[in-house]
C-alpha cells in the first residue's frame, strides 16, 4: 500500500520555519547571525539554569549549614563552596543558580500579564475609538510618564504590604512590573489596530455581517500582533532589570523566601570595601550576561524585521562576492 505525501502549497514554507526566532535564523548573516545566535546560547542557558536550578545547586538558597555544621561566612571560593559564601553564611553558587529560578518566574508573569492586559486593550482602543479611547490614552500616558523604577517601587509597596514571602513576593514584583509595562503594548497595538481597521479586509468582513469582536479577535487581531515577540524580548530584560533594581533597593524578596540577584548585589556592597570580590561578581555576571542575552536576541530581531536593514546587508554582500 503506497502513501503520498500531499505538497507544500507554492510559496507556502513550512509553519516550523515561520516561526518567529527560526524565521530570524533563516534571514539573517554574517555579523547579524552571529548576534542572534549568541543572545540565543545565552538566553538559553539562563533558561536551563532556573530549569535546572535544583538539581544544579549543591545547596538551598537559604541553607546556611549542613550535616557539617555551620558555613563559614565570606569563605573565599574553592572547596566546598566554589564560589565562596556571604557575610550570612549562604552559598554564593547556590543563591546565583536559584536566582535564575525567581527571574525567570518574575519575567514570563510580568511580560504575559502585561502582554494580555495591554494587547486587548490596544486592541479595544484602537479599534472603538470614541470617549473610551480617549481615556485609556490619557492613561497609558500618565503611567507612562513616571520612572518605570520608581513606578514599580510604588506598586511594590501598595500590593506586597510588607509582605515578603516567596509567592508573594514574585507576585508583588511581577505586577509591578506588569504595570509598567502594559502601555507599552498598548500603544503598539492601538496605532496598529486604528491603521488596520480602515483596510479593505476589515471592510469586506463588515459588509458580510461579520461581528465586531470576530472583526476585532480574529481579522485585526492576527494582523497586529507581528512585532510582538521582539517587544516580549526587549521587554523580558527590562523586567529582570526592574526585578533586580527592586531587590537592590531593599523592596525585594527576603533571603530565606527566595534568592534574588538585586537584593546579594545590595549584601554584597558591604563586602567589595574589604576586598570581598565574589558576594557581588557572581550574581552581577549573572545578571549582565542574561540581560546581555536577551537584548541581543531582541535588537537582531528588530534589525531583521526591518526590510531596509536585511536589503542593504544583501546588496553588501552580493557586491562584495562580484568584486573579489
Amino acid at each position: 500500500m503506497s502513501t503520498t505525501t500531499a505538497p507544500l502549497r507554492p510559496g507556502k514554507r513550512p509553519l516550523v520555519s515561520r516561526l518567529p526566532i527560526v524565521s530570524h535564523l533563516r534571514m539573517s548573516a554574517g555579523l547579524q547571525r552571529g548576534m542572534l545566535v549568541a543572545g540565543l546560547l545565552l538566553s538559553g542557558i539562563f533558561v536551563l539554569v532556573a530549569i535546572l536550578a535544583p538539581l544544579l545547586a549543591p545547596f538551598g538558597y537559604a541553607q546556611i549549614s549542613d550535616a557539617a555544621g555551620d558555613f563559614p561566612t565570606q569563605a573565599p571560593p574553592g572547596g566546598r563552596f566554589l564560589w565562596g559564601t556571604t557575610v550570612g553564611g549562604y552559598d554564593v553558587l547556590s543563591r546565583t543558580l536559584w536566582g535564575a529560578q525567581t527571574a525567570i518566574l518574575v519575567i514570563i508573569i510580568a511580560v504575559v500579564f502585561s502582554l494580555f492586559l495591554g494587547v486587548f486593550l490596544g486592541l479595544l482602543s484602537g479599534y472603538l475609538g470614541g470617549w473610551l479611547d480617549r481615556v485609556l490614552v490619557v492613561l497609558a500616558d500618565a503611567i507612562y510618564a513616571f520612572p518605570s523604577l520608581l513606578l514599580a517601587i510604588v506598586m511594590s509597596i501598595v500590593i506586597s504590604k510588607g509582605q515578603s514571602s516567596l509567592w508573594g513576593g514574585i507576585m508583588a514584583a511581577a505586577i509591578s512590573i506588569t504595570v509598567v509595562f502594559i502601555p507599552q503594548y498598548f500603544r503598539v497595538i492601538r496605532a496598529e489596530t486604528v491603521r488596520l481597521k480602515a483596510e479593505p479586509f476589515v471592510e469586506s468582513a463588515k459588509v458580510v455581517g461579520a461581528s465586531t469582536p470576530r472583526i476585532m479577535f480574529k481579522h485585526v487581531f492576527r494582523n497586529a500582533t507581528r512585532t510582538l515577540p521582539l517587544i516580549f524580548t526587549l521587554n523580558a530584560s527590562e523586567a529582570l532589570l526592574t526585578l533586580a533594581g527592586l531587590g537592590f533597593l531593599g523592596f525585594g524578596i527576603e533571603p530565606t523566601k527566595a534568592a534574588e540577584w538585586g537584593y546579594d548585589l545590595n549584601r554584597a556592597m558591604s563586602d567589595a570595601t574589604s576586598g570581598i570580590w565574589w558576594t557581588g561578581v557572581f550574581p552581577g555576571l549573572a545578571i549582565v550576561l542574561t540581560v546581555l542575552g536577551l537584548t541581543l536576541v531582541g535588537e537582531s530581531m528588530n534589525d531583521l524585521a526591518d526590510p531596509r536593514l536585511r536589503l542593504r546587508r544583501k546588496i553588501k554582500r552580493t557586491a562584495g562576492k562580484g568584486t573579489a
